[in-house]
């Protein structure tokens, strides 16, 4: 796609378990003012999808362009295959050195390494290709010292989330113990401000800033605290009880047993299944205030690139690893199959933003695009085959008759370590994933090991009530199953399959993955 032009500047800013529906222009109960001024020079993407949850599986598929059934990232802890192309390498080979504010979850490929490596003993490694700028990993430690450098005084990584006046099994919107100005947000964008300011970023420039909010645990520093109140939003998606709603499959009622409230709320015990409706209505008011506190640290970090000239030159992808339950259907957290996990925001302003932005794309489109859509702009070849499409042909305006009609995302429930889900199913390891069809109409879910669930969309678009045993829908049943099978067997990896050795030499049929030379 590059016409003689210099390369333009690529900034990727992921914030972490970012629903789609948290942004003001889809929910009026919302307010984050600058990401809809950077909507206004931006074409949106309104059915964007992850591939797979939680963060190392869904990172997997954005940083690779691949399906969780090719690149194999199924939990985190699973090691990504040294093997295959990633969004960094591709970035290098066109000219780039690609730089991470944050992190990227990627666990590394253990076979060459000694198994005393510690990059064994965690999934927190960094994306190969990438220069960690700024690393910011879960246990925060960079986050700690820049803290204890500022003479701040609270700063126990055991304690530093809970609330003021101690953690309690109700949810509270009392403050951290740190202020505003000392969020990890802050710090990772001061980072890429400072980055952009002393003249490091020499163009062209890529960066990848990876917020951890709105990632729980569920805290937010004044004001954003006090900016909702529980009754703001619209109505949760789900059934007057747990009990309903663990009718719609048995991995919902395996959801309740298993869901500590640790994660969520620092300090606690408890179970999720033990929250109240008000309990999970402070939550929401909590988790919209730290959309909004991302959404001005967004403005600081955007504002450096514009005021340093940059902006024209610089394309600009806004978008999440995966969703965040939030309530819904009684949960919180991502997995599953329901779509609060995996309907995510894509927003991409282009280099020279002009009349058509501000466009809305009502076209499904996937987290593994993104990687074909920067090869595509780049006009840099990836190595292997991948199973996104270049978003290109969308940016410009473009209504393609191939494109797809659904969204495609996996999930894997296994517990190697632990055998959670095995003991509780009785099933191998192999059998405890599923697989989601999901187009305007109807949601069907294929599980390896488990009953399918089918929800009639125009019907029931909350996904309340899971119509797969209802004779009235066995035919629809067998066509979404059908269509389920011919995508996966589509994509199957296609890397050696499009090449064929003639007499006359190898011939390959894109895509294949193959750079071909004379």
């Amino acid at each position: 796609m590059m016409s003689g032009r210099k390369k333009p500047n690529i900034l990727l800013i992921t914030a972490d378990q970012w629903r789609a529906d948290c942004v003001a222009a889809r929910n009026p109960h919302i307010k984050t003012p600058f990401i809809d001024r950077l909507m206004h020079e931006s074409v949106i993407f309104k059915k964007h999808y992850c591939g797979s949850a939680p963060c190392s599986p869904s990172r997997a598929g954005l940083y690779t362009g691949l399906f969780q059934m090719n690149h194999r990232v199924v939990r985190n802890g699973t090691p990504l295959d040294n093997r295959f192309d990633n969004i960094a390498r591709l970035a290098r080979r066109a000219g780039y050195e690609p730089t991470l504010f944050g992190y990227t979850d990627i666990a590394a490929d253990p076979r060459g390494r000694n198994l005393d490596d510690p990059a064994l003993t965690t999934y927190e490694g960094v994306l190969d290709g990438f220069t960690a700028r700024q690393p910011l990993p879960a246990h925060e430690g960079p986050w700690i010292d820049w803290l204890r450098a500022r003479k701040k005084l609270y700063t126990d990584p055991e304690r530093i989330h809970e609330p003021r006046g101690g953690p309690t099994e109700r949810v509270t919107n009392n403050s951290p113990l740190y202020s505003g100005g000392d969020t990890q947000t802050v710090f990772l964008a001061d980072a890429f401000i400072d980055w952009i300011e002393d003249g490091e970023a020499s163009e062209p420039w890529f960066a990848h800033i990876s917020f951890l909010r709105p990632h729980p645990p569920f805290i937010v520093p004044p004001p954003y605290n006090l900016v909702y109140k529980p009754e703001d939003g619209p109505p949760f998606a789900r059934n007057s009880s747990r009990e309903e709603d663990a009718e719609i499959h048995p991995y919902v009622g395996f959801g309740y047993e298993r869901q500590k409230t640790r994660p969520f709320l620092a300090g606690t015990n408890g179970h999720v299944r033990d929250l109240t409706v008000e309990d999970f209505a402070q939550l929401r008011a909590i988790y919209y205030g730290m959309v909004s506190e991302v959404d001005y640290q967004l403005s600081m970090a955007l504002g450096a690139v514009r005021r340093n000239g940059m902006w024209d030159d610089t394309i600009v992808i806004l978008t999440s690893d995966h969703g965040e339950m939030m309530g819904d259907h009684w949960f919180l957290g991502k997995g599953g199959f329901f779509d609060g996990s995996y309907h995510i925001p894509l927003i991409i302003k282009p280099r020279d933003a002009g009349r058509d932005s501000g466009r809305m794309v009502d076209r499904y489109t996937l987290a593994a695009d993104i990687v074909p859509t920067i090869a595509d702009i780049l006009d840099e070849p990836l190595m292997n085959a991948v199973d996104g499409r270049s978003l290109v042909p969308l940016l410009a305006g473009e209504e393609p008759n191939d494109w797809r009609n659904h969204a495609f995302w996996e999930y894997d429930f296994r517990s190697i370590a632990h055998g959670h889900a095995e003991e509780y199913f009785g099933l191998p390891s192999q059998l405890c994933n599923l697989s989601v069809l999901r187009d305007d109409d109807f949601k069907y879910v294929h599980f390896a090991g488990l009953p399918p669930v089918l929800f009639d969309l125009q019907a029931d678009p909350h996904e309340l009530v899971n119509v797969a045993e209802v004779r009235a829908f066995a035919s629809v049943r067998l066509d979404y199953a059908e269509r389920l099978l011919s995508l996966r067997a589509q994509h199957l990896d296609q890397t050696l399959a499009n090449v064929e050795y003639t007499p006359s030499g190898p011939v390959a049929q894109q895509p294949s993955g193959l750079r071909l030379q004379d």
